[in-house]
């Protein structure tokens, strides 16, 4: 084995060679709580940290990386690499110590981390620890409840959707702390998706006047006024998460609202929602019901600030012609829109509406998949199906059980021709920025699990570029107009990391899982899309420059939440890229089929 000056000291890149590809690893078993965490640590500190510092390397099977600053050289086995640098671990990671490899737990890897920023930053997060044990607890809970993979896809269409919204057990795993999470557990315990969560919603009837709401259209508030006819005149419904409404039913001006009559609590009612990958946000077959809860999770506190209810409405109404055209040039995408809010709007003693409580019970509506859903076809959770383990029946590997090589690059590019076009017109021709991340696209798949069509949802990561929007920014509100933008840089990275890194790079991982040695015909079918996307719509700059193999951006999550920033905020760090030619080499560029018309299949 190199010694650590041997294998570092030259800077090597991460290995990409096909030859050190590994085979799959057969997983009878989920992995433990414990290696997920471990893990999980070691994707944020390779992408991160000791990656783009050049304390990496790839060597007989395992990932040597470094924390220079803490002096500690850790260890971890690979069941195969990527040619993103985003690697396949297996087993415990370990220290050298003493010339020696020692086992490390997720906790000294935690402490080691924490060790890491502190001296690399000059500042503390004492919430950091605390947070990935948060996260750990999650983890080993979802385990300890977890049956085998269902055959729900096999059933009926809600069903099937449903349970792909529910299966995620570990999370984001370029996310330190990605189950991380404050309330308390035994509610988390009745309202997380991970068990299966499904309750009725806590009504409330309001006074009228003390009812807030905008819509796109009279009609989008049916979801709401629809579940409860029995109000006394005067009086409007509120549907309330039931664990919001436990958090808040204690405010003094909520408690003299319901003493004096203004607010009437109708106890829970109606049909079940279920509580889909979000935690806040529930569907019952129609619509979903976006709410506040005012628990963290992973980074963000998930309320519905005022500023994002006002904007969701204001982005249906103003992106209309824009989505419409969408979806007019590429019929085999939707964009779920947001036509509806409603909240209570009791004054404070300054005789405006308290913000907690307006912020509090805050409820979007979104369009549900009846509205957009292709006929015939099952939508599936996008993150379900690029999980790292098939934890639910939606996971590629069920999709493709039995596909041989081909049939998963006839898949893929299917896939590929559904997703990147829409996105990318949507940035150049409208100067709008979809946050298309794996917990935001909804993969629709017919009858045989072929891909038909792709839904975006969360209009909340959805940004305007003012140089587009400048007439519709001017008539907002700067409360409101202000966290709806991007300038067109911010943009465009917030676009090549959400399609691209976030979601691309990652169910491309899971069929290379299948197809070990396929990874890079897998790249060249993405590269192919793009240039056919170039093709027909031309080639600004920017998209050149991402053909041309230029790095691609990270949203550093790590650092993001060591340095408590919002999720706005975030930085990005730079990876090698795969779409570059000399990546992909000549070889593979022969798998990419090419039709009689000279169109990329």
């Amino acid at each position: 084995m190199p010694s650590l000056t041997d294998s570092l000291g030259s800077a090597p890149k991460l290995s990409t060679s096909l030859e050190e590809v590994g085979t799959p690893v057969a997983r009878t078993s989920l992995p433990t709580a414990e290696d997920a965490v471990a893990h999980t640590l070691l994707n944020c500190l390779l992408r991160e940290v000791s990656g783009p510092e050049h304390q990496t390397v790839v060597t007989d099977g395992h990932l040597l990386l470094r924390l220079p600053r803490r002096g500690v050289l850790l260890r971890a086995a690979l069941r195969r690499t990527s040619l993103l640098g985003a690697h396949r671990f297996t087993g415990p990671v370990s220290e050298q110590r003493d010339g020696d490899w020692t086992e490390v737990d997720w906790r000294r890897l935690a402490e080691y981390t924490h060790d890491e920023l502190t001296l690399r930053t000059g500042v503390r997060n004492e919430e950091f620890l605390e947070q990935i044990a948060s996260s750990h607890e999650a983890v080993a809970t979802a385990l300890s409840g977890t049956r085998g993979p269902s055959d729900s896809a096999s059933g009926d269409r809600l069903s099937a959707y449903l349970a792909s919204e529910q299966s995620l057990l570990f999370g984001h795993r370029f996310h330190p702390t990605p189950k991380a999470r404050t309330g308390d557990p035994r509610a988390w315990s009745a309202y997380a998706p991970e068990v299966g969560a499904a309750f009725p919603l806590r009504h409330l009837a309001v006074r009228a006047d003390l009812v807030a709401e905008e819509y796109a259209d009279a009609s989008a508030v049916a979801p709401l006024d629809g579940q409860r006819t029995d109000l006394p005149e005067g009086y409007r419904l509120l549907p309330a998460h039931p664990w919001q409404y436990e958090t808040l039913s204690e405010h003094p001006l909520l408690r003299a609202a319901l003493d004096r009559g203004d607010v009437l609590d109708l106890g829970p009612g109606g049909r079940p929602f279920a509580a889909t990958a979000s935690v806040r946000t529930l569907y019952d077959g129609d619509s979903f019901l976006k709410f506040s809860l005012n628990v963290r999770i992973t980074n963000c506190l998930r309320k519905n600030s005022s500023y994002e209810l006002s904007g969701a409405v204001a982005l249906t109404r103003v992106l209309a012609p824009a989505l419409a055209d969408l979806e007019e040039r590429f019929p085999g995408s939707a964009v779920l829109r947001e036509p509806a809010y409603r909240t209570l709007a009791l004054p404070g003693p300054d005789g405006t509406p308290d913000r907690e409580l307006f912020e509090g019970f805050g409820v979007i509506v979104r369009e549900g998949l009846p509205q957009r859903l292709a006929p015939g076809t099952t939508p599936l959770l996008a993150a379900a199906v690029a999980d790292e383990y098939p934890t639910g029946a939606a996971h590629i590997s069920r999709l493709l059980a039995g596909a041989d090589e081909q049939a998963a690059l006839d898949w893929w590019s299917a896939y590929l021709d559904l997703l990147l076009p829409p996105v990318l017109a949507a940035y150049f021709d409208h100067g709008l920025v979809l946050e298309p991340h794996l917990q935001n696209v909804l993969i629709c798949v017919d009858g045989d699990g072929r891909p038909a069509q792709v839904l975006f949802r969360d209009l909340e990561g959805t940004k305007l570029v003012p140089d587009h929007h400048a007439d519709t920014l001017a008539g907002l509100p700067p409360e409101v107009a202000g966290p709806m933008t991007y300038d067109a840089q911010r943009g465009w990275d917030r676009v090549v990391y959400c399609l691209l890194v976030n979601h691309v790079a990652e169910l491309l991982a899971a069929l290379a899982d299948l197809h070990p040695a396929a990874e890079a015909a897998l790249w060249a079918r993405v590269r192919a899309t793009l240039e056919s996307y170039t093709d027909r719509f031309g080639c600004p700059p920017r998209m050149a420059a991402l053909l041309a193999g230029v790095p691609l951006p990270a949203k550093a999550n790590l650092l993001t939440r060591w340095e408590r920033k919002a999720d706005r905020e975030a930085g990005y760090v730079r990876l090698p890229s795969p779409l570059a030619e000399a990546v992909l080499g000549g070889a593979t560029r022969a798998t990419v089929l090419r039709d009689t018309t000279g169109g990329t299949r």
